[in-house]
């Protein structure tokens, strides 16, 4: 649908003026500390991994002399709630934007616990404007995961591959 795109576009936009900023993601397609796009871009990030405090990571970023602007994260999904606290915090703390994308909810229709954190706490909310587009030609309204090209509705909430 565009997300990444996006993220990838602002991170431009904002280095291309001398911002400074920290990417993180988490899961993506094209491997660990990595921020792709179904567009072939591809750039370095962060890899959150399940334990990573972020905001420890952008303070000792800042504290060792680096300049942090903005900060971007990915497949925002994944991460866990404590990690999106944290990231509220970069926000509320240290008075930095943070700019966050992400599905909201799986192939069964269920919330991932970062985006429902994420809801709860975001400042603001947009649904991208790239229309995602369903197999059907309809306009997508959700993820569905399919196996030996059937849809299923059951098995472990995240997949990567």
């Amino acid at each position: 649908c565009g997300k990444s795109t996006l993220a990838l576009q602002i991170g431009h936009n904002r280095s291309a003026r001398g911002l400074q900023g920290v990417i993180f993601t988490r899961d993506d397609r094209a491997g660990q500390g990595k921020l792709s796009s179904r567009l072939g871009l591809v750039t370095d990030a962060v890899e959150a991994d399940e334990g990573m405090d972020v905001y420890a990571h952008i303070v000792d970023r800042v504290s060792r002399g680096g300049r942090v602007d903005y900060v971007i994260v990915d497949e925002a999904q994944f991460l866990a709630p404590v990690q999106i606290d944290q990231l509220a915090r970069v926000v509320d703390e240290l008075g930095l934007d943070v700019f966050a994308f992400g599905i909201t909810t799986d192939f069964r229709t269920k919330l991932f616990p970062g985006s429902q954190r994420l809801i709860e706490l975001a400042d603001r909310i947009e649904a991208l404007q790239v229309e995602a587009l369903c197999w059907c030609g309809a306009r997508a309204t959700h993820n569905a995961r399919t196996v030996d090209g059937e849809m299923v509705v059951e098995g472990a909430q995240v997949v990567v591959g």
